[in-house]
C-alpha cells in the first residue's frame, strides 16, 4: 500500500509539517464521517498555538532557499507534481466522496480542476517577467521585478477540499513562497494526500505544510507575524473577519465569501436546456457549491414553460450513495448542515413560498443514518424571504417570477451578494447588456457554473469578495508576489555635482 493509500485508511488525522506527518500534541479532536452511512470513520487533530507555530517556524525556514530557486527549477518540481496529481486522480476523488459525500464522478472533476491550476503554476517563469525601459534618464536605466513575499496561509472550506486549496497554493509555490495550508476539518484526508505528492515531487521540505484545526488554527495564522498573506474562501461573515484581522495584523487578504447564484430564463430560451442546467447546477454536490444556482429569475411566461419540466426532474433524482457510478447526488455533508438547510425549508413555507418539491425526510435504504436530503424546489419566492436573501449552501432552488429583462437585472444587482450568475437566452443584444450591467464577477450566457479556467481567475463583488484581487490566474501571481521597481546608473553616466530635484527624463 502506498503512502497516499495508508492516508483514507489512517484512523487519526493529524498534520504535516517540515516534510513528514505530525501526530499532534493537542488534546483535541473533531470527527470525521462518512456522510452517506451517518458513522464516524475517524478523528482529527485540532492545532493549538505551539503547533501553528512550529509550522510557520519551519516554512519561514524553508523560504530563503526556495525564493533563490530559480523559477524555471521550481516549475519542474511543479510538473512533478502535476504528473502525480494526475496518476492519483481517483484516489483523491474517492478520499473527498467518502468525506464530503460528493459524486464520485463530480469529485473526479473537483480533482481535475485542481490539476488546471497546477498545470497553469507550470508557467510561471514567464508569468514573473517584469518590464524594462532602457534610457529611462540620461544614463538611468528602469526596470521592475516581482518577488515572493515569505511565508503564506491558505484557510480554505469542506465543499472543495482539493480544489480550492490548489486555487493557492501551487501559484504561491511557485512564486518562490513557502505556504501553510489549512483545510477544513470536516473532510481533512485530500490536503495530507497532496502533501505526500509534494514530497514526491521533490519540493524541499517545510515549502508545503498543512495544520489541521479550527478557529484556534485560523487565529494562530492571523496573528503571527511572520505570515505574510492570507487566501480565504467560505462564508461572508467569516470572509469579512478574516479580512479584517488579517489587515489590522499587517497582512495581504484576499477572502472570498458567500454567494446567493442568479439564474436568469429568458422567454425565448432553450427550455429543456434551462432545466438540464437548473437541475445540474442548483442539486449537483447537493447544492454545496459556491457556484451553485440558488435561484432562478423566470422573465414573463417563461415559468409556465419551465416549472412542469423542473418539478418533474427535480423529482426523479437519482440520490445516492457517492460510490454509485450514476449517482446524480448524494448526501450533505454533516447532521449539522442539514439541520441547518431543513431549518431554511420551514422558514420559506412559514414566510408563504410555494413548497413543490420538498426534499425533508428522505432516507435511502440500507443508509439510513446518513445525512439525506432530497432535492428541493420552491416557486413564487420574493426578496423579503430569508431563503432568497441568505446563503443556504443545500440542494434548494428558489424560482422568482419577474415581468421583464430590467426587472431581472434589477433584482440581482440590489441582492448584497455578487459571485455568479446566469443568463440563458437565444439574443445575442440581451446577451450582451446582461454581461455589461449586471453587478456580479462571474457571468455565464447558456453556462449555468461559469466557473473560469486557470488562467482567468476567480472570484465576485460585492460582499463575495474581500480584498482586491481574485484567486488564481495572473491575479493570483499579483497576490504572491511584491513588485519592486530599480533604477540604475553607472558611475560613468554620473553628472557634475549633487542632485536636489526629482529624476526627470531629460
Amino acid at each position: 500500500m502506498s503512502n497516499i493509500e495508508l492516508h483514507l485508511s489512517a484512523t487519526e488525522i493529524g498534520h504535516y509539517i517540515n516534510g513528514a506527518p505530525i501526530a499532534g500534541n493537542s488534546t483535541r479532536f473533531g470527527e470525521v464521517f462518512n456522510p452517506a452511512t451517518g458513522a464516524l470513520t475517524r478523528k482529527v487533530a485540532l492545532a493549538n498555538d505551539a503547533e501553528v507555530a512550529r509550522a510557520v517556524a519551519a516554512a519561514k525556514a524553508a523560504f530563503p532557499a526556495w525564493a533563490d530557486t530559480p523559477p524555471i527549477r521550481r516549475a519542474r518540481v511543479i510538473f512533478k507534481f502535476l504528473e502525480l496529481m494526475n496518476a492519483n486522480k481517483d484516489l483523491l476523488a474517492a478520499a473527498i466522496t467518502a468525506e464530503h459525500g460528493k459524486v464520485f464522478t463530480d469529485a473526479q472533476g473537483e480533482v481535475s480542476r485542481a490539476i488546471d491550476v497546477v498545470e497553469f503554476a507550470c508557467g510561471i517563469p514567464q508569468l514573473l517577467k517584469g518590464d524594462y525601459t532602457d534610457q529611462v534618464s540620461t544614463g538611468i536605466d528602469n526596470w521592475t521585478m516581482r518577488q515572493p513575499l515569505g511565508v503564506v496561509a491558505g484557510i480554505t472550506p469542506f465543499n472543495f477540499p482539493t480544489m480550492v486549496p490548489a486555487w493557492m497554493f501551487p501559484v504561491a509555490i511557485a512564486c518562490g513562497n513557502t505556504f501553510i495550508l489549512k483545510p477544513s476539518p470536516t473532510d481533512p484526508t485530500p490536503s495530507l494526500m497532496m502533501a505526500d505528492l509534494w514530497k514526491q515531487a521533490g519540493l524541499p521540505d517545510g515549502v508545503f505544510n498543512v495544520v489541521q484545526g479550527d478557529k484556534v488554527a485560523v487565529d494562530a495564522l492571523l496573528t503571527h507575524p511572520e505570515v505574510k498573506a492570507i487566501s480565504f474562501v467560505g462564508s461572508t461573515p467569516i470572509a469579512n473577519y478574516i479580512y479584517e484581522t488579517g489587515a489590522r495584523h499587517g497582512k495581504r487578504v484576499q477572502a472570498l465569501g458567500g454567494a446567493k447564484n442568479h439564474l436568469v430564463v429568458m422567454p425565448d430560451a432553450d427550455i429543456d436546456q434551462v432545466v438540464d442546467a437548473l437541475i445540474g447546477s442548483a442539486y449537483g454536490s447537493a447544492g454545496e457549491r459556491c457556484m451553485a444556482i440558488s435561484v432562478a429569475v423566470l422573465v414573463g411566461d417563461a415559468a409556465d414553460k419551465v416549472m412542469p419540466k423542473l418539478i418533474e426532474r427535480t423529482k426523479t433524482l437519482k440520490i445516492k450513495n457517492g460510490v454509485e457510478i450514476d449517482a446524480e447526488m448524494g448526501p450533505i455533508v454533516t447532521k449539522v448542515a442539514l439541520d441547518r438547510i431543513t431549518g431554511y425549508i420551514d422558514d420559506g413555507v412559514k414566510s408563504g413560498a410555494e413548497l413543490l418539491v420538498d426534499g425533508r425526510g428522505f432516507k435511502l435504504a440500507g443508509h439510513e443514518k446518513g445525512f439525506w436530503l432530497g432535492g428541493t424546489l420552491f416557486d413564487h419566492v420574493t426578496p423579503e424571504m430569508r431563503i432568497y436573501k441568505e446563503e443556504i449552501f443545500g440542494p434548494v432552488l428558489s424560482c422568482v417570477r419577474v415581468k421583464d429583462f430590467s426587472a431581472a437585472v434589477e433584482l440581482i444587482n440590489a441582492h448584497e451578494f455578487g459571485n455568479g450568475v446566469s443568463c440563458f437566452t437565444r439574443d445575442g443584444n440581451v446577451a450582451r447588456e446582461f454581461s455589461r450591467r449586471i453587478e456580479v464577477g462571474m457571468v455565464g450566457i447558456n453556462v449555468p457554473i461559469p466557473v473560469p479556467m486557470a488562467w482567468h481567475g476567480f472570484g465576485g463583488w460585492k460582499r463575495s469578495l474581500f480584498g482586491d484581487m481574485h484567486a488564481y490566474g495572473e491575479e493570483g501571481v499579483r497576490f504572491y508576489t511584491k513588485q519592486k521597481s530599480i533604477m540604475q546608473r553607472w558611475p560613468e553616466s554620473i553628472g557634475k555635482g549633487a542632485e536636489f530635484v526629482m529624476p526627470t527624463a531629460k
